[in-house]
């Protein structure tokens, strides 16, 4: 297969396409914005470079590859399948196996991600044929890894259940998933490539989670710390440990689970990745909870509310007060336990989450009736929810009223201040307050005024022009046709220049009459001159094949992601909960040990009431699975 730098001597051989040097120009920038995370402006690049034409195929089947990764990365993923088909069409045309070979996995890929995992697997399998009769060894790999992907994608669509607790087809999808990813950590153990070896263990450790093989789980895991330490690859080593937390609860090993998860806790402090700390430390409050050190507990879930108020997740506020309820009720401590589970009746109310208010309104009555407090009643809870809302408010004028403060603590403000006062020492009215405000400001209005020069002055004159506003000089000029031409002409004259300098030129091009551009040195010829192919001598000195390998896209992908399930239906930004609900997934498994964790109530009231005042169940979150995640 050529490199783009050869399709450029071909081009200078034949002397005879102006168009296809235009076109791959226009590529290689695209290509170089692309790389360097300006993905839009590339695809314009991209887009220019097709309507300028080549005739060599292999250019455009690039420019089609290059087109496919950039609107995957920018997440429009129906234009990015369009232009992987385009691209496998002109590959197969040309009889380009290797090209097919990555169209197909690329194709397969973008059709994952849609949800479309049959239609992905037959691409990947076409892919893995390929590589394997090219004898590709790189290749054979991405497409193992790739296959892994799409089988553990679906297995997750299928079941998205707890861990283990799934049917006989997303067994079967999984069980295929463990199979290619073992074929690709075994052959990137052959080649010696360590860093592949960690992705295909942290998502080998993935599956096994979500096959309910804890212990093999944890194996995998602790290979991927060991790699990711290796590298020095903090983000990494962040994921494995929350990962092997994770796996640790599944096994009652509450200690060992507390020791990864204050890793976790310490590397997103080090990495500065908030959302990521309050998910440690609501995993670690979850865990100390279990361990009945109650006290931590509440420690960690303050924490976990701070960091999620400060973001604006209101789904993990909500869920960090149900938990705090519950471990204040757990140490006696009624009276915060009632404050914190109004707070998440509040919430619930606000996120319109039926279950969650069904919960919260269950432990608001069986706490009220421990403290006694009369019998909760409807209107009792419409107050609740108003005076949130009230709160709300009140925290949006304080909010309001600060900048006002601020303002009144600058000179100008302490003058407005001062000249709002009436003689009586009262204060003026808001309308009375804005016209003086206005009137204060109009003269440093006109100061912040552009000057233009007076066409035909000295240059003394138009230097005092200059210092002088605008509106000073005269407030009502004559408006007459000759007037207003010298204007336009005056405003012609002084921008000019300026215009000139915001003009964007691109590398090897010069401008041409009319608007267009030609190559330096071609102005009468077809061929770029020897600068242009010294340039891109430097710049691609990588073969055609290389630009048919995916962007990097943040959050995409199934590389060792975290705790087996990935952020569904919420950005990470703000997503303080982790989608593994420590107390949905552990009631399956621990059974009995849920008993023991309930609060205990005095003995009168637990007879009335036959119950434990606060239930340890949880509400279930207003967001929804989102299938294709990264785990």
């Amino acid at each position: 297969m050529s490199s783009l730098s050869a399709s450029a001597e071909n081009l200078t051989d034949t002397q005879t396409n102006d168009g296809s040097s235009m076109c791959l120009e226009l590529a290689l920038e695209g290509e170089r914005l692309c790389k360097s995370g300006d993905c839009r402006a590339g695809v314009a690049f991209f887009q220019a470079a097709i309507q300028a034409g080549t005739d060599d195929l292999r250019i455009l089947s690039a420019i089609y590859s290059q087109l496919g990764n950039a609107y995957f990365y920018l997440g429009d993923y129906s234009k990015a399948m369009d232009f992987h088909k385009l691209d496998l069409t002109l590959a197969r045309s040309m009889n380009d196996k290797l090209g097919e070979a990555k169209s197909s996995g690329n194709l397969g890929n973008t059709l994952k991600v849609m949800g479309r995992f049959d239609e992905a697997a037959i691409c990947c399998e076409r892919h893995l044929t390929l590589a394997r009769q090219l004898g590709d060894r790189l290749s054979e790999s991405r497409a193992l890894y790739n296959l892994g992907n799409v089988y553990h994608s679906k297995g997750k669509h299928m079941g998205q259940r707890d861990p283990g607790d799934f049917s006989d087809d997303v067994k079967e999808a999984l069980m295929k998933a463990v199979g290619y990813y073992q074929q690709n950590l075994t052959l990137m153990r052959q080649i010696g490539d360590r860093g592949a070896q960690g992705r295909a263990c942290g998502n080998l450790g993935n599956t096994y989670y979500l096959l309910g093989d804890f212990q093999a789980a944890i194996v995998h895991h602790q290979e991927r710390l060991s790699i990711a330490r290796e590298f020095g690859d903090k983000a990494a080593e962040r994921r494995a440990n929350s990962n092997l937390g994770n796996s640790h609860i599944f096994l009652g090993q509450f200690e060992l689970a507390a020791e990864n998860y204050k890793r976790t806790l310490s590397l997103a402090i080090e990495l500065g990745e908030r959302a990521v700390e309050a998910q440690a430390c609501y995993s670690l409050g979850n865990t100390y909870t279990l361990l009945k050190d109650f006290s931590l507990a509440i420690e960690y879930h303050q924490r976990h509310l701070a960091i999620a108020q400060e973001l604006g997740d209101k789904v993990g506020e909500a869920r960090a007060c149900w938990s705090l309820g519950n471990a204040y009720s757990a140490i006696g401590n009624y009276e915060k336990a009632l404050h914190y589970a109004q707070s998440h009746y509040s919430l619930a109310t606000e996120l319109g989450d039926p279950v969650g208010e069904s919960t919260a309104r269950m432990n608001i009555t069986d706490l009220r009736k421990v403290l006694g407090l009369p019998e909760i009643t409807p209107t009792d809870l419409d107050a609740i929810s108003s005076d949130s809302q009230r709160s709300k408010a009140s925290a949006e004028q304080q909010e309001s009223g600060q900048t006002v403060r601020q303002f009144r603590l600058t000179p100008d403000g302490k003058k407005v201040e001062h000249h709002t006062k009436g003689e009586s020492g009262t204060i003026m009215q808001e309308d009375d307050f804005f016209e003086l405000l206005t009137n204060s400001q109009s003269k440093r209005m006109d100061d912040q005024r552009c000057s233009l020069k007076v066409a035909g002055g000295s240059v003394a004159h138009a230097e005092g022009a200059m210092r002088k506003p605008l509106a000073a000089q005269n407030r009502n000029p004559p408006q007459t046709k000759d007037n207003r031409n010298a204007l336009l002409e005056m405003i012609a004259d002084l921008q000019s220049e300026r215009m000139d300098e915001q003009r964007a030129t691109l590398p090897g091009l010069v401008n041409r009459g009319g608007g267009g551009v030609i190559l330096k040195g071609a102005a009468n010829a077809a061929a770029p001159d020897d600068a242009f192919l010294d340039m891109l001598m430097r710049c691609q000195g990588s073969r055609l094949e290389e630009q048919r390998s995916e962007l990097p896209r943040p959050g995409e992908g199934m590389e060792d992601g975290e705790g087996g399930s990935g952020r569904r239906g919420r950005s990470n930004i703000g997503a303080t909960v982790p989608d593994e609900d420590f107390f949905s997934l552990i009631s399956r498994v621990q059974g009995g040990r849920m008993e023991d964790q309930r609060a205990a109530v005095p003995l009168g009231v637990s007879r009335r009431l036959g119950m434990a005042p606060n239930h340890i169940q949880p509400p279930n979150s207003t967001t929804t699975k989102e299938p294709g995640k990264k785990i």
